[in-house]
């Protein structure tokens, strides 16, 4: 998972205030949470937002961002203070680290040596926070063509994710023009990605939770623009903006990808630490498979992030077995979801999840150890595949007894 820090920065003079922030907003290690040009004001925003790192300019007025240093020091000891300054007079230097600077860099700032001072400080702190440390695993749902159940899996995934402490999950539908997650989990969004991109220079942690629909599982809704006409004004950079902030929130980011494989999805696709392609065995969607593999091998370190994942296992007999379907993609299966038309249509036409709609339905523990095993609970060496039944209700069982947050079987 990815370490994020969230940053405040004061400086006095605009331009070294800027050429900061330039830099900052590039890095995907760190989120810039407030800025300040008065010293005077800096501990207040501190106390308000929390940042997990103070970026302090001296060059305006050396005594008072000392001053300041000492009172952060005092007031916020959870916050990290990286000076930065013009000067290289070794007393300079001194004073700032013994007001409570834990890194001094010079201007003008490298982005290399900005880099190593933010590691430094997230190394820090990841040794002496006793696990607060801020972690986002990023999973992209794909599907090899339309109507396989990537949506399905995407929306129970989340909402399996969501249930379980400590976890904070988000879903963002990326199927701009005729994504359905909202009517999934039967929402009226007040928000879509739109308003988000759109306010995405004023957004904190707290106003981005309320600008997000939450499910009563715990799961937090970005839904697809209401307006066609609205696509248009989401790009791949604006959604660069949108993610980082997002790790910045949450534990688990869920992406429910289009089938269009645009700018928009493959840079969705990038960002994401796993892709789960969403297939059936037809000729069909294996074709589609082996076509975008052999597309993603353009795209550096995507195609080792794609992990297969098989659904509506046992539909009938005249599907293509798994073996010939290993041959054909050329990959290993890395899930198998089992065919229940009946359970999903309900699923679907009532909006509620699985876990809710059918908690002992193969389907559903299925999609339950598919979530422990993307956490880790489930040992590599043990796999869990829906080849016995009984087998399933056994580990809803031990699930329930882990976590505490599953509905009873």
């Amino acid at each position: 998972m990815t370490n994020v820090l969230r940053l405040a920065i004061v400086d006095p003079h605009d331009a070294h205030r800027e050429a900061l922030k330039r830099m900052l907003l590039g890095m995907d290690m760190c989120w810039l949470e407030a800025e300040s040009s008065r010293y005077e004001f800096f501990s207040d925003i501190v106390a308000q937002t929390h940042p997990e790192v103070g970026v302090i300019g001296l060059d305006a007025d050396p005594q008072k961002a000392l001053q300041l240093m000492q009172n952060l020091r005092e007031t916020s000891p959870e916050c990290a203070i990286l000076a930065v300054s013009s000067s290289t007079d070794g007393q300079l230097i001194l004073k700032a680290m013994r007001s409570g600077a834990k890194e001094f860099l010079t201007q003008p700032v490298g982005i290399e040596e900005l880099l190593l001072a933010l590691e430094r400080i997230a190394a820090q702190r990841a040794g002496g926070s006793q696990g607060r440390g801020r972690g986002c695993k990023i999973l992209a749902i794909a599907g090899a063509t339309g109507g396989v159940g990537a949506t399905s899996l995407a929306v129970n995934l989340g909402c399996v994710l969501a249930m379980r402490e400590p976890n904070s999950v988000a879903l963002i539908d990326l199927d701009l023009s005729l994504g359905d997650a909202d009517v999934f989990l039967d929402t009226i969004p007040d928000y879509t990605i739109v308003d988000v991109v759109q306010n995405i220079s004023r957004l904190d942690f707290q106003l981005l939770r309320r600008s997000m629909t939450k499910h009563s599982s715990g799961l937090y809704l970005l839904p697809r623009p209401v307006q066609l006409q609205d696509i248009s004004l989401i790009t791949p950079d604006d959604l660069q903006r949108v993610f980082g902030l997002l790790k910045a929130t949450f534990s688990h980011v869920i992406i429910d990808v289009s089938k269009a494989y645009n700018r928009v999805d493959m840079s969705a696709l990038q960002v994401a630490h796993e892709v789960l392609l969403v297939t059936q065995l037809d000729l069909p969607c294996l074709r589609n498979v082996v076509r975008l593999m052999a597309s993603f091998e353009a795209v550096d370190g995507l195609k080792e992030k794609v992990q297969i994942v098989v659904n509506r296992i046992g539909l009938d007999n005249g599907h293509i077995s798994l073996k010939k379907a290993k041959e054909t993609i050329g990959r290993d299966i890395y899930w198998r979801l089992p065919n229940d038309y009946r359970v999903m249509v309900e699923m679907r036409n009532n909006g509620v999840p699985l876990v809710d709609q059918a908690p002992r339905a193969a389907i559903t523990q299925a999609i339950v150890a598919l979530a422990e095993h993307l956490s880790g609970v489930i040992p590599e060496s043990e796999p869990v595949t829906p080849d016995a039944k009984g087998r399933w209700l056994s580990f809803w069982g031990r699930t329930k007894a882990r976590t505490g947050t599953l509905p009873p079987a």
